[in-house]
């Protein structure tokens, strides 16, 4: 008997999961965004706000990196997320020093994520002193001396860790990287690392440039669009718009996810009439509910399909590739049973899919972190990338591969230098053009910094913007690494997890947000960012400042170098400072694709960064010059009797670790954040209810002989229709389960998709 069906009746107390499509997307959306906007910044703000988010002569999202459209903008340019990320950072609430003497540092350290975000912006610069009970206020100068007295006290520079969010924009990023190189280390780790590494590594292998090759105009030219392992609706919520209009124009979507979505199941669009009055848009044509970790069979086994029927473009793999007859050989053997296991799809719906892709003329593959946080993340986006050449889908309108990027601009973040292994030629422009030396040994990734901080060869951590502490894998490991540096510093707008995990001594360096006006000696600045699909733009921001005592994410920048480096050092930090354009001019003769940047990003939409795959056909960054098939090894994904394989996720009320929210409407969960989404059949297979609590036990086989164990305390069960043998949980709350050393072949990502666990019952 299933002791477990899915309810059917919304419970308010409690949780209504039983049919995710009935939660659509984007009506119940509007009245949220607006009531937390109002209840952040007030009614006239929140208009005035609201209206230059993502237009021309305004400021971009600070969420996700979807790009605008070109040419013609809606007046709400925006979505739920994102009207939510601007609510929070435009927020009147503040956090000055009176907040800081009435809360002592082991309080704050009590208190939840939520709690810390919802406190406001901090208001200027504090300090907490080694044996310190709270956070006082610094002058800036007096700041920015301790860090130097710190850096310049290290007995390499290679003891400082240098960490960026995806949140900087093109100039903070260039300067920042060429204050750490001019310092002398190439530490400088990013929320890449633990997001779509995975994807830059594969791609480059295969079509020799780590970015995706489709524009926004190719949704409106696609005959079928692949959506892998993401979550639309909630983490790049603008992408159902532009879903709506490829299904308006004939385009088939295919949804592959081991979770249904409410998004690509029932999008109602609050911009047009139909979205108001209608039933909404069924976006996915068919479901794939694959079992996590499952994609890369999914793909070897359409390969397998679409040589058995001779659907491949010929003129395309022998005009522009390599490598296709060892791939086809290495397919063709393809073990169907192990398909089978892999993905927990039926055969015949493998065959479906594949029929769909042969029959399409013009594809477009999208991913996300379902995809980029396994074990095999690597090989698995190579047979995307597989696919795709075999049907000749690079390098022509309404097709291509689509790695959906997540902060607004991580992509940029890279391009700008922000990467601890940039090519020669970068490192060597960066020489010339400044007249400094630079060094050549790769610095530390995310989880090599941890590992760094842990042993003890990393003393100093800086970070602009993120919250790393809530963001890595491994949480009582991670804790207990920042716990033991002599120096941490954040550069932030508001309370995060981070800010009460420290180190001996810590400094938070308030910073102005995207939303505000960034006024300088040559008056006032603007900043440029990159989207999701290499299109460059400004951003302005509007607002005055939630404080005075602000710096810009430049100036913070180039004063610490003038501290660090000292007033001989041959870059005119001083300058900078004053004007970005100066930046921009020093951008445009040392990054590639960005000359003449200063004109070209003053046109209305900015300008695209070149993309020789997308562009020519060209394939220049491979070492022969050609795409590349690999034949990968398939992966099976085999979980021991009575255990589980989690993933973790986001709420719809969060966007990256910043909490928005208590309730995830798309999932029917209201006021909670502990809970674990488990399927009615295993939860009847375990012995579990609907409702219990459990705590989540982590089993990672760190020797051939011992497996290690990780504890999440107390979760509330929740009967889910994910995919058989599958359960989920939000981050961070579920970092704890994620073992330091569980990372991708070749990107180093951590394995946040694939965790092995076990349930046990708690009172």
């Amino acid at each position: 008997m299933d002791r477990n069906p899915p309810r059917q009746d919304i419970d308010e107390s409690q949780l209504d999961v039983s049919e995710p499509k009935r939660w659509a997307a984007g009506i119940p959306g509007v009245a949220v965004s607006l009531r937390r906007g109002v209840e952040q910044m007030g009614v006239a703000r929140t208009a005035t706000t609201l209206k230059l988010l993502n237009q021309r002569e305004g400021f971009d999202c600070p969420g996700c990196a979807w790009p605008e459209p070109q040419g013609h903008r809606k007046l709400a340019e925006f979505c739920e997320n994102g009207a939510k990320a601007v609510a929070e950072e435009a927020t009147r609430r503040r956090v000055g020093p009176d907040f800081f003497a009435a809360h002592p540092i082991a309080e704050l350290a009590g208190k939840t994520d939520y709690w810390l975000g919802q406190q406001g912006r901090i208001t200027e610069p504090v300090v907490l002193r080694e044996g310190a009970t709270h956070y006082e206020p610094i002058d800036w100068h007096d700041a920015f001396s301790l860090i130097a007295s710190h850096l310049n006290g290290l007995a390499s520079p290679d003891e400082a860790v240098f960490y960026t969010s995806g949140r900087t924009s093109n100039e903070a990023a260039f300067l920042y990287q060429l204050l750490v190189r001019s310092f002398g280390t190439n530490n400088l780790p990013d929320c890449s690392n633990m997001c779509h590494e995975s994807s830059g590594a594969a791609l480059s292998e295969t079509t020799g440039i780590g970015k995706g090759s489709v524009s926004i105009d190719d949704f409106n030219r696609a005959d079928l669009i692949v959506v892998v392992g993401q979550n639309p609706g909630t983490n790049h919520p603008r992408m159902l718009s532009a879903l709506e209009e490829a299904k308006r124009g004939g385009a088939k979507v295919v949804a592959v996810n081991p979770l249904p979505e409410a998004g690509l199941l029932r999008f109602k669009n609050p911009q047009n009439v139909r979205g108001l009055v209608g039933a909404g848009t069924k976006l996915a044509d068919e479901f794939l509910q694959i079992r996590l970790g499952g994609d890369q069979a999914l793909f070897q086994a359409a390969g397998n399909l679409l040589l058995s029927w001779d659907a491949v473009d010929t003129g395309f793999v022998e005009g522009f590739t390599e490598g296709f007859a060892q791939y086809a050989d290495h397919v063709r053997r393809l073990d169907w049973e192990s398909v089978d296991t892999a993905t927990g799809l039926p055969r015949a719906q493998v065959e479906l899919f594949a029929r769909m892709l042969a029959e399409s003329q013009r594809t477009i593959f999208c991913w996300a972190m379902g995809l980029t946080q396994h074990k095999h993340s690597v090989p698995t986006i190579r047979e995307i990338a597989n696919v795709a050449l075999l049907r000749g889908m690079i390098g022509k309108p309404g097709a291509g591969l689509c790695p959906v990027r997540g902060h607004s601009n991580v992509q940029g973040d890279r391009t700008m230098g922000i990467w601890e292994k940039m090519p020669e030629k970068f490192l060597s422009a960066l020489e010339t053009e400044f007249g400094i030396d630079v060094p050549r040994k790769h610095g530390f990734d995310t989880v090599a910094s941890i590992r760094a901080m842990r042993d003890g060869a990393a003393k100093v951590f800086f970070a602009v913007g993120g919250n790393f502490v809530a963001a890595t894998p491994d949480t009582a490991v991670t804790e207990a690494a920042v716990r033991g540096l002599d120096l941490t510093v954040h550069v932030s707008t508001k309370l995060n997890r981070s800010h009460v995990v420290h180190g001996r001594t810590a400094l938070i360096l308030p910073t102005l947000g995207r939303t505000e006006s960034d006024l300088q000696h040559t008056g006032e600045q603007f900043v440029t960012v990159e989207d999701s699909m290499s299109v460059v733009h400004r951003s302005r921001g509007r607002l005055t400042p939630a404080s005075d005592r602000l710096l810009s994410e430049v100036s913070i920048v180039c004063r610490l170098a003038r501290a660090v480096l000292g007033p001989d050092h041959p870059v005119p930090w001083e300058e900078f400072e004053k004007d970005y354009d100066l930046v921009r001019d020093r951008i445009a003769r040392v990054v590639p694709g960005c000359d003449d940047y200063n004109t070209r990003v003053r046109r209305p939409d900015g300008f695209v960064l070149p993309h020789a795959p997308r562009d020519a056909r060209e394939f220049t960054g491979t070492r022969s010059g050609k795409a590349h098939f690999s034949a990968n090894d398939l992966t099976v994904l085999r979980v021991p009797e009575g255990r589980l394989l989690l993933q973790t996720m986001r709420s719809h009320d969060q966007y990256n670790t910043t909490i928005y929210g208590l309730d995830d409407r798309y999932r029917g969960v209201k006021d909670g954040r502990r809970v674990v989404f488990v399927s009615p059949e295993d939860l009847d297979a375990l012995d579990l209810l609907d409702g219990q609590h459990v705590d989540l036990v982590s089993e990672w086989p760190d020797d051939p002989t011992g497996v290690t164990e990780r504890r999440a305390e107390r979760f509330r069960l929740v009967a889910y229709p994910t995919a058989k043998g599958c359960a989920a949980a939000y981050f961070p709350e579920a970092n704890s389960l994620v073992p330091l050393d569980s990372t991708a072949t070749v990107s180093g990502t951590p394995t946040s998709k694939s965790i092995v666990v076990r349930l046990e019952k708690v009172d």
